[in-house]
């Protein structure tokens, strides 16, 4: 491995490290998330953190990839904008959903989520396929998460 790789591995393993810790710091799996309806397809909550681990690695390698393939410093810096960005709504959307228990509004900041991974994917595959498609399973993953959101929403009372 050359040199040159290692800052962007730590940055981007640093990245995903800090979305990762606080978007689980804020997740409360207490007796209000227990006590909500959920739709039978939900699924087992050990699947949870073993797809959010691939997610996160598979991102962070993406976002590596593409800051690589970046031809100058104004594309590389769209590439970790767009990167922040997106760890922003992510967590955000545990902000919305589990510490101030609004899962409607959690929704609709999930679909701005889903847009920020959309863009990332067509952003990054313009500088490498693969970091595009290392993308898919995140995009993948929480079209089903905003399916699920939306059940809850749905099941459940109304919310605030």
């Amino acid at each position: 491995m050359r040199s040159s790789w290692i800052m962007p591995i730590a940055v981007a393993l640093l990245a995903a490290l800090g979305v990762a810790f606080i978007g689980g710091s804020i997740t409360d799996l207490g007796p209000w998330y227990e006590n909500l309806a959920k739709p039978d397809w939900t699924p087992p909550r050990p699947v949870f953190p073993i797809a959010w681990t691939l997610i996160f690695a598979l991102a962070a390698m993406a976002g590596v990839t593409a800051w690589r393939k970046a031809p100058n410093v104004q594309v590389s810096d769209t590439v970790i904008g767009l990167f922040a960005a997106n760890g922003f709504l992510n967590i955000l959307w545990s902000l919305l959903f589990f510490r101030m228990q609004r899962p409607d509004w959690a929704f609709y900041e999930l679909i701005v989520l889903w847009l920020s991974i959309a863009v990332l994917i067509v952003y990054c595959w313009r500088l490498s396929r693969l970091s595009g498609l290392l993308l898919v399973p995140y995009l993948a993953w929480v079209t089903v998460a905003g399916a699920l959101n939306w059940q809850v929403v749905q099941l459940n009372p109304p919310f605030g």
